[in-house]
């Protein structure tokens, strides 16, 4: 692991949860909204606002619920799992591709057999 990871790995879970309690209120108050404001846009009650903002730990769902009406969902976007070709599926996935059509004479007329 590089130094910066260590570092990451070395800090609490305490120091996460008031990263996010700092963030979350920062947001609130340069969008210029009120707890109440955001509790009732995201159909929580005020107090689970209080407690994030203080650091406490709160349900996922009501993390998310703030991150939709602070219009920052897009912080999740990291959490999304897309799927890896291995560079020899890849290779292999190239190498079936077609590059030219069957050639077909379609002005001749398909005979059928008379047996």
């Amino acid at each position: 692991m590089e130094t910066n990871e260590l570092e990451q790995y070395a800090k609490t879970d305490g120091y996460y949860l008031k990263l996010i309690a700092s963030f979350v209120k920062s947001e609130r108050l340069n969008q210029n909204l009120s707890q109440a404001d955001v509790a009732t846009a995201a159909g929580i009650n005020r107090s689970t606002i209080i407690q994030l903002e203080q650091g406490k730990s709160v349900n996922l769902l009501s993390l998310i619920q703030i991150l939709r009406v602070l219009k920052k969902l897009h912080l999740l976007n990291e959490l999304e799992t897309k799927p890896i070709i291995s560079p020899i599926k890849f290779a292999a996935m190239e190498h079936k591709q077609r590059y030219r059509a069957s050639k077909t004479n379609k002005d001749i007329p398909s005979k059928k057999s008379t047996w």
